[in-house]
């Protein structure tokens, strides 16, 4: 049959599509009201929290870690939602002042503990509530957040904080923590990768037989770029995956490249072209629907608070993640991530169909 994948791209496609029909039908059958996301919200910040603490603690004692970071656009989601709500309980006389100090210290125990686990979280976390706030500030018609001040204060919190990370590793004698280990990764890797994917990348594809699989190699989709392992294996999918011992076979794309070479790569230039044209047109929306919500809010119109709360969190965090794994590391948008990656993006464009429906 037709609908059954014959591919990874075409089920990465057909799960995304089942994501955002399924994100339509629930802005739609349920009422999203202010209350309502600030207590879903408030819930699912504090037990992702508790999961990155949980995770951070597990290093410690040399069991299996990092099943935390698919979760951190989530967590940003989550966080700056609970942001956005602020002004907006704030405009209806609600005092927010011990709120907004319980919400800055799951910020800071999620940036804390998700650093810990995975060296380069917290250039993702930073990046996140920087965009986020920068939303916040033009969504209300505040003074910007950004200043030169603020970004100078940013930068120095990163370098301090990586250096303070490095001088744990080193008093530890765990390298798992070392930042410097990962740029050194970088660098001894990134060059090689890079010559690898340019040379031998195509429109479609890849050159036949010049991934890890050789002979057998199909020329696309040879498992670089997937959705989880475990949802391909429990629909007994024919794919090339990498599992057990081969994971560390696909660190020559997924690790040590950006997610436009890891994408070429596995699935050619025309796919990464399609890519980025998505990226690009659900940041276009979010911002477009913002500002439909703003122009409601704006003239006494309360019922889309929760709609707006809801939708800035979710551009926040589908913006950092597209940056982060287009331009940083491809496993930012890679197997559990990318499934995190497309539900982002599916509650972006799922204010679409409502905003249309609402406004007959």
């Amino acid at each position: 049959m037709v609908l059954i994948a014959q591919n990874h791209l075409q089920f990465i496609v057909e799960v995304g599509l089942i994501i955002q029909i399924g994100i339509i039908l629930l802005l739609n059958i349920v009422p999203i009201s202010l209350s309502l996301v600030l207590f879903a919200t408030l819930i699912l910040a504090v037990g992702l929290a508790l999961l990155f603490g949980v995770d951070a603690g597990l290093l410690f004692v040399s069991y299996a870690h990092e099943f935390s970071i698919p979760y951190g656009p989530i967590a940003l989601f989550a966080v700056v939602t609970l942001l956005a709500a602020l002004p907006m309980m704030k405009e209806v006389g609600i005092r927010v002042a011990n709120l907004r100090i319980f919400i800055f210290m799951v910020i800071g125990v999620i940036a804390i503990a998700g650093s810990v686990v995975h060296r380069v979280f917290l250039v993702l976390w930073i990046l996140g509530l920087l965009i986020g706030l920068f939303i916040i500030s033009k969504s209300f018609r505040q003074k910007s957040f950004l200043t030169v001040k603020r970004v100078i204060a940013v930068v120095g919190v990163v370098v301090v904080s990586f250096g303070a990370l490095q001088l744990l590793a080193d008093a530890l004698n765990m390298s798992v923590l070392s930042p410097l280990l990962r740029f050194s990764r970088l660098e001894e890797n990134a060059l090689p990768s890079i010559t690898m994917v340019l040379k031998n990348s195509a429109l479609l594809g890849h050159v036949q037989g010049s991934s890890y699989w050789a002979s057998a190699d199909t020329g696309f989709g040879s498992g670089y770029v997937s959705l989880p392992l475990t949802l391909i294996t429990m629909l007994t999918l024919p794919f090339p995956v990498f599992y057990g011992v081969l994971v560390s076979k696909k660190d020559v794309i997924d690790y040590f490249l950006p997610g436009i070479f890891g994408w070429t790569f596995d699935f050619g230039y025309i796919t990464l072209i399609c890519l980025l044209i998505y990226c690009a047109g659900v940041i276009f929306v979010g911002f477009k629907m913002l500002s439909a919500y703003r122009e409601k809010r704006e003239n006494g119109n309360r019922n889309y608070l929760g709609r707006e709360a809801l939708l800035i969190g979710a551009l926040t965090a589908f913006s950092t993640q597209a940056i982060m794994g287009l331009f940083f590391s491809n496993r930012d948008i890679n197997g559990m991530a990318l499934l995190t990656f497309m539900l982002m993006g599916a509650l972006v464009l799922g204010h679409v169909v409502m905003v249309k429906r609402t406004t007959r």
